[in-house]
Order: structure tokens, then C-alpha cells, then sequence
């Protein structure tokens, strides 16, 4: 611990439409728009600790949302702590504790974001291939920008308490609120519109039970065992916005769609402590973007978080998780298709009106600005495999403004991680990983792509 809390020391850093059909995994067109199909999000990693790569057929990158503010004052509800919680067990250098109540609920404001160990080292292993001193000097940049830490598959977990110790570890040293941000990502029969990111977990293989009790059971215990920090969770990328879009497609059955509901309502309310801060996974505006999609998206988040029991802990919703869609723009190189939504931040504003209507008007939501740094980089925005000329975007960091109770934007999807493999022949092969927008040098989902990772930091906007 030791050594990381060095690197943790040196690098941790926090920066901080109204349209119808789209892109997460399919996104289909409902009665405004045709709709291109779309992917979504992280795919596994070998190391658990990052890939969230879109991988659909159609549509873009995946969406992550998540509802719910509210400032809980008990021990069930997340929002904002109200109390002042100490140091780690095992002490620290801050007399009485650090307090780690959220201004306005907001779990990243104040706060400084844990950098991932794991991500700086996939960072470090491409500095060493890397004889460019100016190029070496911006990789070190990125170094200290906060990356989400995916759980993507049961034995992930296991890495899950030295995370959350570590990040406890800096806020004892620092003394100041440390956010961590886990990505909760391992649904029976995942991804069902895709085929790069499909999980491990089968209903029909006793994949609910499994993910119960295998996977949230331990999570919620090792939330539980660190109260005295923030956690963000950002619930199932490239879930719930498939139910919208995508249902009697590819593998997004009626069991799915059970599965999908049923789970990610245990997974909200199981969670739901009081220092747990959770987003709903809530696609990008390429994919419900269309009016009736938004519809549609609302009453499916609102039907799951009342079957949860209306957790204090749902702060709000994540978008463009994994995804490539700018900000705002006005022209893009691909066919709008009707959709009223330029960019995330129309999204945004447009998601929260259609919330308001199923009665979830008081939701925040984040952005992830991890690759969205450039624009009219393909020739459809469904495409969200490796695209090319693809650039980091916006640091992480609290309340940007831009949209509706916008709380943060922030680096969900590692940039270096692969969406999926260029392979025709390996069993993962996803078809929008072979299309003209894409990089056909790409590893399997989850693998680091160092070539990528360089364009990337080279096409940075802002530039690093």
C-alpha cells in the first residue's frame, strides 16, 4: 500500500433534446427519428479495473444514468452524509476525521478524485514504449486524472477493498474528502444488443442468483466496511436503455428484460448507503436522444427505482459512458436523423425534462468526457468501436455547468482500454469493430490498446 499511496500522493488530482430514437445498443428509431443502433459500454477487463468499451451493433457508445438525489440523513440513504466520519482504522494525520458530507449532495465537489493505481500503470507501460519527450510529458499528465475502477466480472470484487483502502489511505494523509468512482457492471446476459462486452452471467445458467449473491453481496459488504469515504457507483452500462430500444433483438429477450429490471432494482437498493452515491446508466443522446426514446428510457429508470423502493442513494444518471459524442456542436459529419439533441449537454436538459414527467425531477447526472474531445471522427454516430482521430476531452471535475443539475464531468471509460477486437475470426468479434471509422489495430475489449492511447493523448481537447 506503501508504495501506490506514493503514486497516489504525486498523481491523484480532481479537475472534479428533446429527440427519440438512438444509439445505445440499438437505439431504435421510435416515431421521431430511425434511429441508428448503438452500443454501449465497458467491456470486461482481464484486470477488472477498466475497459468499459461500447460494443453494440448499432449506436453509440454506452449510456450510464442514474437517478436520485436527495440528502439522506440516516443510515440507509446515500445522497449526502450529514455527520463527520473519521480517519481509517488504522489513524492518520487529521485530528477528529475528515468529514465527508457532499455540498448540495454533489459526491464530487470538494473532493479530491482517487487516481487508480491499476489505470497508471497501464499508462506507465506505454511511457515506456515512448521516445517523444514532449508526448512522455503528456502521458504523465494523464497519469494523474481520476479513471473509474470497473467491476466488470465476479472476480473483480477481490480487488475491490485495497481500491477503497487505498483511496481511504490518501484521504487520511491529505485530509480532505477522496471520491472514488466504481463502475458496477456484470448483469445476467449483459450487453444484449452487442457482442464485444457480453459478461459471464447467463439466466438460463443461474446467472441472477450468482449475481446476487456472488457479485452485489460483496460489493454492498465492502461498501458497508468503508463508510468513512465517498463512493460513486455507476450502476449497468448499457442496461436499462436497452429495454427502450432494443427489446426482440439479438439477445434482449423477455428473461433479459426481466433479468435487467429485476437486477438492477436489487443492485440500487442494495446498495443504497448513506456515503454511496449512485448513477444510473442512462445512454448518450445517439441513442435516446429521440423524443419517444427519452420516453420511453424515463418510465423504464422510473418503474426500476420505485420497484427498488425509491433509494435515497440514486443521485442521478450517467451519460455518454464509453462514448464518443461531444458536448454540444452544431454540425457533425454524420446525418442528424431528426434528432432535436446536439450533444450531451442537449441530452442532458432533455433527459431531465422527460425525468420530471415520471415524476424523477430532482436528478443530477455526470458526463463522461473521456474521449469526446473531437468531433466528425465518424461517418455515423452509431459507430463506437475504436474510432479514430478519437481525443481525450474535458478533465474531470465538479459542477461545469452547461446543462441541468449537471454535477460533474468525468473519466468513466479508461481512454487506452479497447472496445473490441479488429479480429473477424475471434469469437468477441463485434461488426462495428470492423467498419471504416474504426482502428483495425484493436485488441480484444478490455485489452490496452497502446497505439490508441497515443492518438488519443495527442488529440486531446483541451490539449493536455
Amino acid at each position: 500500500m506503501g508504495k501506490w499511496l506514493a503514486v497516489l500522493l504525486a498523481t491523484a488530482s480532481f479537475a472534479a433534446c428533446s429527440g427519440d430514437n438512438g444509439g445505445g445498443d440499438e437505439g431504435a428509431g421510435g416515431a421521431s427519428g430511425p434511429g441508428t443502433a448503438g452500443v454501449g459500454a465497458g467491456t470486461p477487463t482481464s484486470t477488472g479495473v477498466g475497459a468499459g468499451t461500447p460494443t453494440g451493433t448499432t449506436g453509440a457508445g454506452t449510456p450510464t444514468g442514474t437517478t436520485g438525489a436527495g440528502t439522506p440523513t440516516g443510515t440507509t440513504g446515500a445522497g449526502t452524509p450529514t455527520g463527520s466520519t473519521g480517519a481509517s482504522p488504522t489513524g492518520g494525520n487529521c485530528a477528529g476525521g475528515v468529514d465527508i458530507a457532499a455540498p448540495a449532495g454533489n459526491p464530487f465537489d470538494g473532493a479530491e478524485l482517487f487516481v487508480d493505481p491499476g489505470y497508471v500503470a497501464k499508462v506507465e507501460s506505454s511511457i515506456a514504449k515512448t521516445t517523444d519527450a514532449a508526448l512522455v510529458e503528456q502521458m504523465r499528465k494523464v497519469q494523474k486524472i481520476s479513471t473509474a475502477f470497473w467491476l466488470d466480472r465476479i472476480a473483480a470484487v477481490d480487488q475491490l477493498s485495497a481500491h477503497l483502502d487505498a483511496a481511504l489511505e490518501l484521504q487520511n494523509q491529505i485530509c480532505k474528502p477522496v471520491t472514488s468512482v466504481i463502475v458496477v457492471y456484470d448483469l445476467p446476459n449483459r450487453d444484449c444488443f452487442a457482442e464485444a462486452s457480453n459478461g459471464e452471467l447467463r439466466v438460463e445458467n443461474g446467472g441472477v442468483e450468482r449475481y446476487r449473491n456472488e457479485f452485489i453481496a460483496p460489493i454492498k459488504a465492502i461498501f458497508a466496511a468503508h463508510p468513512n469515504q465517498r463512493i460513486v457507483a455507476i450502476i449497468e452500462p448499457d442496461s436499462l436503455p436497452n429495454l427502450a430500444t432494443n427489446l426482440g433483438k439479438k439477445d434482449c429477450t423477455p428473461e433479459t428484460e426481466k433479468a435487467y429490471r429485476e437486477e438492477v432494482a436489487h443492485a440500487i437498493s442494495e446498495l443504497n448507503m448513506p456515503h454511496v452515491y449512485q448513477y444510473i446508466d442512462a445512454a448518450h443522446s445517439g441513442w435516446l436522444g429521440w423524443p419517444d426514446n427519452q420516453t420511453k428510457g424515463a418510465q423504464i429508470f422510473s418503474d426500476v427505482i420505485k420497484a427498488a423502493g425509491n433509494p435515497a442513494g440514486v443521485r442521478g444518471f450517467a451519460t455518454n459512458v464509453a462514448n464518443y459524442t461531444q458536448l454540444s456542436y452544431s454540425t457533425e459529419s454524420y446525418d442528424q436523423q431528426s434528432n432535436p439533441c446536439y450533444g450531451e449537454y442537449d441530452y442532458v436538459d432533455a433527459m431531465a425534462t422527460a425525468l420530471a414527467g415520471v415524476g424523477l425531477g430532482d436528478k443530477h447526472f455526470i458526463i463522461d468526457t473521456s474521449r469526446n474531445g473531437r468531433g466528425n471522427i465518424r461517418a455515423d454516430w452509431g459507430y463506437w468501436c475504436n474510432n479514430i482521430g478519437a481525443g481525450m476531452g474535458e478533465r474531470p471535475r465538479a459542477n461545469p455547468g452547461g446543462a441541468t443539475r449537471l454535477d460533474a464531468f468525468y473519466w468513466v471509460k479508461p481512454p487506452g482500454d479497447s472496445d473490441g477486437t479488429a479480429d473477424k475470426n475471434a469469437e468477441r468479434y463485434d461488426l462495428f469493430c470492423g467498419y471504416e471509422n474504426a482502428d483495425q489495430r484493436a485488441p480484444e475489449a478490455g485489452a490496452w490498446f497502446h497505439e490508441y492511447f497515443v492518438e488519443c493523448v495527442k488529440n486531446a481537447n483541451p490539449p493536455l
